[in-house]
């Protein structure tokens, strides 16, 4: 079993939490794991493991993650975890979620007690959550489950026809962490026989009981990119909260705003940018030159970073896209560094009252090598954009054209809101 720690284990957690981090993020379409997405500025991952360093007793955390991306998990829980890095673990994933969830329970020391499995593409679970699942195990000593009401009309269906109505009221929609006593849990991976939807289902047929905790709406899974935009939009009216306000992903929202406030009017934008090298062309990514590397072929500089970053401000406003706007035959563009673009976009949104708030970017390649740039990348968006812009690099493990080293793409977020 492959194993990151930055310090040695603390052994005085009676309480564990094991997160999920090792899937592939394949029906998101974004081309590289899941946990490692970025929304609203920091990756899941970082987001599903802040509220568990924030609760009242020392929880042991050991996040399994895919193998290729071991060393940047474990600078992710570094970050995250600070001081309490020693109650930290990272491990490889399995084959699948089972197998993973088994490396995770493997890393466990031997004071736990009790343990949480949460997916990390549920990023945004509250850390009341992870209270009342652990106060519920422990009270009664069984399985526990964070569960939603269905609120949907159920129909059984056989093929295309629908068959019946089905009683709703004794339906719930289960999220996670679910929580169990790890001894037990153990036992049940060990015995299993066959592939369940969840660690519940895996308890329960090892015999165990298993009963439920209300959950929370914000606990939801991040599965595909209307989720994505879904927690940008999450992120974006907590942040408006503090002031008395509540936003939506591009239209006014009034959740959590008292009566009378003013709300923001708060819109969150995805762009998405792909450019093939050219190696008689100079490199320019994210506003930077990198001098000995191929360049980006283009009408433009090719800077998919920039134009990414455009195309999610467009976005954000429903301005349409940099293509549309700016004209990739056009000649007054011959050239254009990236900047210009995203200078228009910037215009274009002041043009119809709008502002940028944060944009985030992840550059997915092999080359250039951004991680010693980063910073100064960021501030080179950040100053042209006029708000922060977060930089993140990943590679997709060899696969695909990126992973062919034939060129390089850039998924880009906005938030903006009304100036």
């Amino acid at each position: 079993m492959t194993q990151h720690s930055t310090t040695t284990a603390r052994t005085d957690a009676v309480r564990a939490v094991v997160v999920v981090a090792a899937g592939s993020g394949t029906r998101l379409g974004i081309g590289t794991a899941k946990a490692f997405v970025p929304v609203a500025g920091r990756v899941m991952l970082a987001r599903a493991l802040e509220p568990l360093f924030t609760l009242a007793e020392p929880v042991f955390v050991v996040v399994v993650a895919p193998d290729a991306l071991l060393e940047r998990c474990g600078e992710i829980v570094d970050e995250v975890a600070g001081v309490a890095s020693g109650y930290t673990a990272v491990v490889a994933g399995g084959v699948d979620r089972h197998a993973s969830v088994q490396a995770g329970l493997a890393a466990l020391p031997p004071s736990v007690q009790s343990v949480l499995v949460h997916d990390a593409a549920r990023c945004l679970t509250p850390a009341s959550q992870f209270q009342a699942v652990f106060d519920a195990v422990a009270q009664h000593g069984c399985g526990i489950v964070p569960a939603l009401p269905v609120t949907d009309t159920v129909k059984r269906v056989a093929g295309d026809v629908v068959v019946e109505t089905v009683d709703r009221s004794s339906l719930v929609g289960v999220q996670t962490p679910q929580g169990f006593p790890v001894s037990e849990l153990r036992a049940a991976y060990a015995a299993s026989t066959q592939s369940e939807t969840d660690d519940a289902g895996v308890f329960q047929a090892a015999g165990g009981t298993v009963r439920f905790v209300p959950g929370d709406a914000d606990a939801f899974k991040i599965t595909t990119a209307w989720d994505l935009r879904r927690a940008e939009a999450v992120v974006g009216a907590s942040a408006g909260a503090g002031a008395g306000a509540g936003a939506g992903a591009g239209a006014r929202a009034g959740a959590g705003a008292g009566a009378g406030a003013e709300v923001a009017d708060v819109r969150v934008g995805i762009g998405m940018d792909v450019h093939a090298f050219d190696a008689g062309a100079q490199c320019r990514v994210g506003l930077l030159d990198f001098p000995g590397e191929p360049g980006l072929a283009g009408h433009s500089d090719g800077d998919a970073v920039a134009h990414a970053v455009c195309d999610a401000l467009l976005s954000a406003g429903g301005l349409g896209d940099i293509g549309g706007r700016f004209g990739t035959s056009d000649p007054a563009y011959a050239g254009a560094t990236g900047d210009v673009f995203v200078r228009g976009a910037v215009e274009a949104l002041a043009s119809v009252g709008l502002r940028p708030e944060r944009v985030t970017v992840q550059v997915i390649g092999n080359r250039p090598r951004i991680g010693g740039r980063r910073e100064e990348m960021q501030d080179a968006l950040a100053a042209v954009v006029g708000a922060p812009v977060a930089v993140s690099g990943t590679t997709t493990d060899g696969l695909g054209f990126t992973g062919r080293g034939e060129g390089l793409a850039a998924i880009a977020t906005a938030v903006v809101h009304r100036a």
